[in-house]
């Protein structure tokens, strides 16, 4: 993060406004991903007046970045009216689609709108990988194509390559098509629960041993020294550090209008369709419990040598059942980094729950 977000992001803490938020149109989507997170029926979405209303209480509000996505946000035939109107707001845009609805003339409508970037998935190099995970065949070769379209317009493109055992070793060849393309890569091993609580999604997960080898692939770092050193001395200052922005500095807000601390975090804090954004904002129960929360605060997690370079995600905490504990994947993110196991790893072991083994990475 460069000094001046950082500088913003502190600012924006300090005075609790909402600097970032993250609005899925729908959950309607033309893919059918094996690991998606998502209910796609279609329960009653916001009309265009309702989504123009909220962009304009969430302007009001202070939100400046503003990510919008679905399900795949293409399917809604108002998308560039909605996108349109948040320009006019001056919201940075950021989109997160499968892009297989983005040919030139669309690709020239988001570079005239000036929208700042366009996340797609790209989960393998290989056509057959890809469109197995996606269910749709020829995704790989459309959500390509769109990307060429959007990067010859001047449209920043992002490939994000979420890792499950079916790609997990074709991320260098996906970062090799990103290169060539002229877009940024990103790599996410995290498999998020089902929103309905089913966590049987997290069987798509790579195994330890791949976490580690990825964790310890050099080419990923980008020249960060010391990336999987083990973690610093945590001190007093860390232990008053809020866990994360969810809910501090951004929120999510989903396509029927509620609000949660974030996208990962379906703690239900609201709803625009019956109070107004800052309302909630300012005034939800579920957000100020979420904002009263120290790393002190996390029983097990505030013991762990980790708890200054943990990825902790309170999200999936509480989808594990408590908001307040730790998040297994984050500490097997720790573990594979550093070789050091956490304090809820250890915990675990000594209850017979766990076993994990320290051998060389």
């Amino acid at each position: 993060m460069s000094s001046l977000m950082a500088s913003l992001n502190a600012k924006a803490l300090e005075m609790g406004v909402p600097l970032s938020a993250h609005l899925d149109v729908t959950y309607r989507c033309n893919e059918k991903c094996v690991h998606c997170y998502l209910d796609h029926d279609d329960k009653g979405e916001m009309t265009t007046a309702e989504v123009k209303d909220v962009l304009d209480q969430m302007a009001s509000t202070g939100v400046l970045f503003l990510t919008i996505s679905g399900g795949e946000p293409f399917l809604r035939r108002d998308i560039f009216e909605i996108i349109e109107h948040a320009r006019r707001r001056t919201f940075n845009i950021k989109l997160k689609s499968n892009a297989i609805l983005i040919r030139e003339r669309e690709a020239r409508r988001l570079r005239d709108l000036n929208v700042d970037a366009v996340q797609i998935s790209i989960y393998s190099h290989r056509a057959e990988v890809h469109d197995e995970i996606t269910k749709v065949p020829g995704s790989l070769k459309r959500s390509l194509a769109a990307a060429r379209f959007l990067v010859s317009q001047g449209v920043r493109v992002t490939f994000a390559n979420v890792l499950m055992q079916r790609n997990r070793f074709d991320y260098p060849e996906v970062r090799e098509l990103a290169t060539e393309i002229g877009a940024r890569f990103t790599i996410d091993p995290t498999i998020t629960p089902h929103m309905n609580g089913d966590r049987s999604l997290i069987t798509l997960s790579i195994s330890g041993d791949d976490l580690r080898r990825v964790l310890h692939d050099e080419s990923l770092h980008s020249g960060v020294a010391d990336a999987c050193a083990p973690p610093a001395a945590v001190s007093a200052d860390d232990l008053n550090n809020v866990p994360c922005s969810a809910g501090h500095t951004s929120c999510y807000v989903s396509p029927y209008g509620d609000v949660y601390p974030c996208v990962q975090f379906p703690l239900p804090s609201g709803n625009v369709r019956q109070q107004k954004f800052a309302d909630i904002w300012y005034g939800s129960s579920q957000l100020g419990e979420v904002r009263a929360i120290r790393v002190r605060d996390l029983p097990v997690c505030s013991t762990c040598t980790h708890a200054t370079s943990c990825t902790r995600c309170p999200g999936l905490a509480y989808m594990q059942g408590d908001v307040r504990g730790p998040s297994i994947q984050d500490c097997e993110k720790s573990f594979g980094r550093t070789g050091i196991p956490t304090a809820n790893m250890l915990r675990r072991k000594a209850a017979g729950e766990f076993a994990f083994s320290t051998a060389s990475n």
